[in-house]
């Protein structure tokens, strides 16, 4: 089976799903490739971020989005030394319409994104088709192998958008080369129902040599939990009991909740933060994760992903529409956003060294009282990390062509 089209993308995550329906908006033929049936996977990025829901309100998918049973979080909160908490960011305080971040679940945000793309005549969403190779020409990645329901088949492109995720299958077959960074830590998730005594508040908890992150949801409390790199299978050794009072000993609300937990509930995230050296070769553009892999610190994986496929967007429309893309029209999307993810992985990796400190460390672990006190009488400087948070570095914008359309019903 032989096609074509004027753009393939590779992966229908955040990235993928956004940057396929933008240029369909603006009348390009685009492809999308998602190798699984449905988009029903857990513990993905489900932090949705005030410049993704600014995204959605210009696409027109607000209303829409509404209707997605989403929590809400609108402040951070550290303990302090007289046994306090401390707001330590404060999105309330953007001067933004939507100054909170929506944990919505992720399949949710990609059925929406592919119903909108289903109104797009030059849309067209394939699932279940695996990619399994480039076709090269020339030295140029002119299209796609795959095989999905009807069989094995190719499909031809001006160009090849991976986005793929963090275990790019395409990039790996492009030859793209990463640096990577050092990784201390390891991540396991899981849900534990009941709820926090504060709403709206995500909130680190401590005990001896753990380290918690608590997030509110409707009806649990998705938590993350931080363990030294490669532990994943030696603590399960221990078992449930003691992951059990590790939880109760930070976060003594959830007691009841974590009774019926078991070790398989922990889904284990291996970290891994690094970038792409050239995120593109002729033919050929990585995006999100399959150019960077990001840090679930800070939360902020699917908003630079999301903020990679607006510029994507943006960018190369008009090249693409025009039959003229360039390497130097595919080298901008790397140029314009290279430093915002230089900076958000610089920051995560400081961020990586201190909880390793801390996870060794037996101290307790409080902000002293008086830059409590501090916070408390200039609560101002608390929007300055919401909005690096939120907002990022550089926010990018919709083409005007791709904006204020209605998702039919």
């Amino acid at each position: 089976m032989d096609s074509s089209t004027r753009c393939i993308i590779v992966g229908g995550g955040p990235a993928g799903m956004v940057a396929g329906l933008l240029l369909a908006r603006y009348g390009i033929p685009v492809t999308v490739f998602e190798k699984h049936r449905d988009f029903l996977r857990d513990f993905r990025g489900d932090t949705i971020h005030p410049s993704t829901l600014q995204l959605l309100d210009e696409l027109g998918l607000m209303g829409e989005f509404e209707k997605i049973n989403y929590s809400k979080v609108t402040h951070a909160e550290f303990p302090c030394k007289d046994g306090t908490l401390s707001t330590v960011l404060d999105l309330s305080r953007l001067k933004h319409p939507y100054p909170y971040i929506a944990m919505a679940p992720q399949w949710d945000f990609l059925d929406l994104l592919a119903r909108a793309g289903a109104d797009e005549d030059c849309f067209e969403l394939r699932m279940n088709c695996e990619v399994t190779d480039l076709l090269i020409e020339g030295g140029r990645v002119v299209g796609i192998r795959y095989s999905g329901p009807e069989g094995i088949g190719q499909m031809r492109a001006l160009l090849t958008i991976a986005a793929d995720g963090r275990w790019s299958k395409v990039r790996e077959v492009a030859g793209i080369s990463m640096k990577a960074f050092r990784v201390p830590l390891d991540v396991w998730w899981f849900k534990v129902p009941g709820q926090l005594q504060g709403e709206n508040v995500l909130a680190p908890a401590f005990a001896k040599n753990r380290a918690f992150v608590l997030i509110p949801r409707n009806g649990y409390v998705q938590t993350a939990m931080l363990l030294s790199k490669g532990a994943d299978a030696q603590l399960r050794t221990l078992g449930s009991e003691v992951w059990h009072q590790a939880i109760v000993a930070a976060a003594p609300e959830l007691h009841e909740g974590v009774q019926g937990l078991k070790l398989e509930d922990a889904k284990l995230l291996d970290i891994k933060v690094n970038r792409a050296i050239r995120w593109w070769r002729r033919g050929l553009l990585c995006i999100g994760d399959s150019a960077h892999a990001m840090s679930p610190v800070g939360g902020v994986g699917v908003n630079l992903a999301v903020q990679d496929a607006v510029a994507t967007a943006r960018i190369l429309a008009g090249p693409l529409k025009s039959g003229t893309i360039s390497d130097r029209d595919v080298a901008a999307v790397q140029k314009r956003r290279i430093i915002p993810t230089i900076l958000v992985q610089s920051t995560q990796r400081l961020m990586h060294l201190g909880l390793e400190r801390l996870m060794k460390s037996n101290e307790e672990v409080a902000m002293p009282v008086l830059v409590a006190k501090f916070l408390k009488a200039f609560p101002s400087l608390t929007s300055i990390p919401a909005r690096l948070l939120g907002v990022g570095i550089l926010q990018e914008r919709p083409p005007a062509a791709a904006r204020s359309r209605v998702i039919k019903r």
